[in-house]
């Protein structure tokens, strides 16, 4: 590692002489990106970051660095004088000494947390919990008025815990017409689950976990989370939120179906027809109390700004975030989460991205936001803080390009580039000219069923309006083809995504990570030198938020 620090140390500061001249730093864009890549992600992925996890000492470590490398560049701190958004948030530690109790006539089951259950709360307080809570099956969980869908009517919920399905009933039918068919709604994300189910009065919601409708095993489930929970910090304590938020493993959900007397695959097929209707767990009810260890800090959004030339005002903002999952010292072997492509890989894409930017002769007419988030695993916070408290206002917000996971799989070169969320805005004419140029096709997520449009950054300024692209991994692989491209994206998927494993190896392809990274430096680059305002299509769900912000 030192010698490598040494050298590449080396060339950041030739580099930064050579922007001081007006120079681009290498000849070899793409070269110079993939040795960017190699770089941060081999620094930022080591054990010593103790998996950068938010109010700890490697989010200290990692902020320093970011700061460091951004200001070598020569970018400018982005926050009014400072390389920081300051983000109050609270860490609840529930003990996973916790059982969740279920009893109805002739059962009784009492699920250990981890591998029977997982169980959590965002309020934070010292105890909470639910004490013979009725159960009821709502189906889906959905309350979609536009969509003549309530799996909520007729049924009250108050008081009482609600077991619901993942995903959505287009997954479950693969009705195109359906939802969106295969393709997952917000809907269909557990933190909507979650939240439906608060508005519906329930105290706690037991989601049942399938592997293929939630797009990831049951040890990502316990995986993110055990530990800390990490949220906003709010005065109130999050007392409005369900005191229990929790997951059942499908072997689990179809024992509890059983014993009270309902076929599980039966239930969940009537929950996939509209007008279907909740059906109480007649006499079963659930029971489960969490003692919380609770620890507020202050975590860090890095910003970094290359100030446009003419004009200041709008910017593009580029997002990626910084934390992982951290330690978790109960786990047996290797416990360093450290998150080498999820996400180090994408804050190296903001550091190659800044280096190209600052490379130019001429700076960027609009202004270049580098937003380097914290606590994305915990539930997007730090891009939802920034959201409501924006360095830029939305009406100024050009667009927003997202990088997280960028080198899952280590692709290398693909002949096309995955959109996810396809169709949604404007911005993907751009893309499309940018994937011209380098010989590549635009295509549609290579699976659309995970949802993955709501489960990062870029989602979180969405919902304010500002036009977002986010592209995932691309499987066609020029060497390999495309099901060797399918299959390694599964293998990390399944072995290595919110595991351990996650881990930086200097073997690694990132020739496809950088295909990405200038694709979107390109886009960037387009945009920063008209005047264009993206807007999304007719139809889709944030367009009304960006026609308001832009109303004079």
């Amino acid at each position: 590692m030192s010698k490598i620090l040494t050298l590449l140390t080396a060339s950041i500061a030739f580099s930064v002489a050579l922007v001081h001249a007006g120079q681009p730093p290498a000849a070899d864009t793409d070269a110079q990106i993939q040795r960017d890549l190699h770089f941060h992600i081999d620094e930022l992925a080591d054990d010593s970051y103790q998996g950068r996890e938010p109010g700890t000492p490697g989010e200290d470590k990692t902020i320093t660095w970011l700061q460091r490398h951004f200001a070598a560049l020569g970018a400018q701190p982005g926050n009014r004088g400072s390389w920081v958004q300051e983000v109050p948030i609270t860490a609840v530690t529930s003990a996973p000494t916790a059982v969740l109790a279920i009893r109805g006539p002739e059962f009784s089951a009492d699920l250990a947390y981890g591998s029977e259950m997982m169980v959590a709360t965002q309020q934070q307080v010292a105890t909470t919990g639910i004490e013979d809570s009725e159960l009821v099956f709502v189906g889906y969980g959905i309350n979609a008025p536009e969509r003549g869908w309530n799996d909520y009517a007729g049924v009250d919920v108050t008081g009482k815990t609600v077991v619901v399905l993942v995903n959505d009933p287009g997954y479950g039918t693969q009705d195109p017409a359906l939802f969106n068919g295969n393709s997952m709604t917000y809907y269909g994300r557990w933190d909507y689950k979650y939240a439906e189910a608060v508005r519906q009065g329930a105290a706690a919601a037991l989601i049942v976990h399938e592997t293929d409708a939630a797009s990831y095993p049951w040890e990502v489930v316990r995986n993110s989370w055990s530990g800390a929970n990490i949220g906003l910090t709010a005065d109130d304590g999050h007392r409005d939120k369900l005191a229990i938020e929790g997951w059942l493993p499908l072997a689990q959900a179809e024992a509890l179906f059983t014993a009270a007397g309902l076929d599980y695959q039966a239930s969940k097929q009537a929950a996939q027809k509209p007008g279907f209707k909740a059906r109480p767990l007649t006499g079963f009810s659930a029971s489960v109390q969490l003692e919380n260890s609770l620890a507020d800090s202050l975590s860090r959004n890095v910003v970094a700004l290359i100030p446009g030339s003419t004009h200041p005002d709008e910017v593009i903002i580029y997002t990626a975030h910084w934390d992982h999952l951290g330690v978790r010292p109960d786990d047996e072997g290797d416990n360093i989460y450290n998150g080498a492509s999820d996400n180090a890989s994408g804050v190296a894409g903001l550091l190659a991205i800044a280096r190209q930017f600052l490379a130019q002769e001429t700076p960027p007419e609009r202004s270049i936001l580098f937003l380097a988030v914290t606590a994305e695993e915990s539930g997007l916070l730090g891009s939802k803080f920034y959201s409501e408290n924006p360095i830029f206002p939305a009406a100024k917000t050009v667009a927003n390009f997202n990088m997280d996971n960028i080198a899952a799989g280590n692709l290398g070169r693909t002949r096309d580039v995955a959109v996810v969320g396809y169709g949604n805005s404007e911005l993907e004419d751009y893309l499309a000219r940018a994937a011209e140029a380098q010989g590549r096709v635009v295509v549609q997520e290579p699976y659309p069923e995970k949802g993955s449009y709501y489960r990062s950054d870029h989602f979180s300024l969405a919902r304010v309006g500002i036009p977002a692209l986010y592209l995932t991994n691309a499987t066609d692989s020029i060497e390999h083809g495309k099901a060797w491209g399918d299959e390694r994206l599964r293998d990390y998927t399944a072995n290595h995504y919110h595991k351990p494993s996650d881990e930086y190896d200097p073997a690694w392809d990132l020739s496809g990570a950088a295909q990405e990274v200038m694709l979107l430096l390109q886009m960037g680059r387009e945009l920063a030198a008209n005047r264009d305002f993206p807007d999304w299509h007719d139809g889709v769900e944030f367009k009304r938020a960006r026609d308001a912000s832009l109303q004079p």
